[in-house]
Order: C-alpha cells, then structure tokens, then sequence
C-alpha cells in the first residue's frame, strides 16, 4: 500500500517494549537502524546487549516502572515520537472453562492492561508532537471477525482489547495528531511459538517497523498484516 513515509528516523525518539528477543528486539534494531533515538524496554535492562539503543527498565504489569521510564525519556530526551507496545505473553492455550484464573490475569495484564497504562502516562509526550505514532502490535487471533474458536481465550481476548485501544485512540486523539494502528505481525519463531513457526523475527517485525515510519498524513485506525489493511 502507498503510503507516505519518513526515509529515516533522524531526530526522532521510539520506545519499543518488550524488546529483548524476538519481534521487539528486531523491532528496536530496525528502528536504530533508521536513525531513530531507540529506548529498548526491558525487565531486566542488562538483557539488552545493542549499542545503538538506551536500556530502559520496563515491566509493563509494574505502574512504577512505567512512570519512571516516561520520566527517563521526558527528561533525558525530552520527546516521543514512537510508542511500540510490543510486550506480551501467551496464555496457557486452555479453552476457558479449563484455564487457570492466574493465567487469565497474567495474560490479560500484560497484553492489554500493560499497553493501555503506558499509552495513558506516555500520551502528554506524544501528542507534544503532531504525527507521533502509536504502534499496537496484536494478533489475527484477536480479530472478532473470526470464531475465535481454537482455545487460547485470555490471549484472544488480550488482543481484540489492545485493537479496542487502537481504535479509542484514533477516535480520541487523531485530531490531535496522533496515529495509532494495529498489527498483526503474523505467526512468527518467538519463545511463545517454540520455533515452530514460519515466520522469522524479522519478517514479523517488518510491517510494525513500517507503521513506525508513518509521516502525518498517512492512515490510522486500521489493523495491519503484511502492510495491508485487514478486518477487525
């Protein structure tokens, strides 16, 4: 799809969650690669090895760490641009009436709660800057256009949420220049796949990647795979 886009990411600031492995670490590396100013959030900060990229310790379950992190970037950078909610954790793949309550809250914590209060503290920064982006990285298995049959219901459920976000945000904030989108980054070899999947890390982080580079005029409020427009 032809969209307008930054060529590089000069100037400008990212923070990427969850990006010590897999779609988020390829997510941040492209990111830096690009020009951009890239805090890599991380549970524990010394698992981000880049050079390119400021470790930022970021547990999107801990509200403290979420504010502390805001806080870093507000006073080190003074700016954000790019907000990349990428953290998340499966479920135990048990339909409902099998799955521990633990599981639910663990899932639904992480995946949805997680990103809505980060975006919340990290909204003053970006709507400081007109054309800023929200990236919600979610899954075709959350898309309610489907049965959404096939068990894994905290993490569905996770991620029709964190499509809801898009959508509450691009319906809020997108007069006032903000973009946000979904995305699906397909199924990708990640400790949640076990390696079994067809997909690299970097053929998922590619359309996420994309989305970061939206100039202002380009679409949001739209759920993505393979850079193109798909259902809710």
């Amino acid at each position: 799809m032809d969209v307008p886009l930054y060529d590089g990411l000069g100037g400008q600031v990212a923070l990427v969650t969850g990006a010590t492995r897999g779609i988020g670490e390829q997510i941040a590396t492209e990111l830096a690669d690009t020009g951009a100013t890239v805090y890599a959030g991380a549970r524990d900060p010394t698992d981000i090895t880049a050079t390119n990229q400021r470790a930022i310790e970021l547990d999107v379950t801990e509200e403290s760490e979420i504010t502390a992190a805001v806080d870093r970037i507000d006073t080190e950078a003074g700016q954000l641009d790019i907000l990349v909610n990428n953290a998340g954790v499966m479920d135990s793949r048990d339909s409902l009436d099998e799955m521990p309550t633990d599981s639910i809250e663990r899932t639904l914590t992480t995946n949805l709660h997680g990103p809505i209060t980060l975006t919340k503290y990290a909204l003053p920064l970006l709507l400081d800057r007109s054309g800023s982006r929200v990236v919600n990285v979610s899954s075709g298995l959350g898309q309610i256009t489907d049965a959404q049959s096939g068990d894994m219901p905290a993490y569905r459920i996770s991620k029709t949420g964190l499509n809801g976000l898009t959508k509450y945000l691009h319906g809020e904030y997108h007069d006032n220049g903000l973009l946000a989108n979904s995305v699906c980054p397909g199924y990708v070899q990640t400790d949640m796949t076990s390696g079994t999947a067809p997909r690299t890390p970097q053929e998922g982080a590619e359309t996420p990647a994309w989305l970061a580079r939206f100039k202002p005029a380009a679409p949001g409020g739209r759920f993505w795979r393979d850079k193109r427009p798909i259902d809710w």
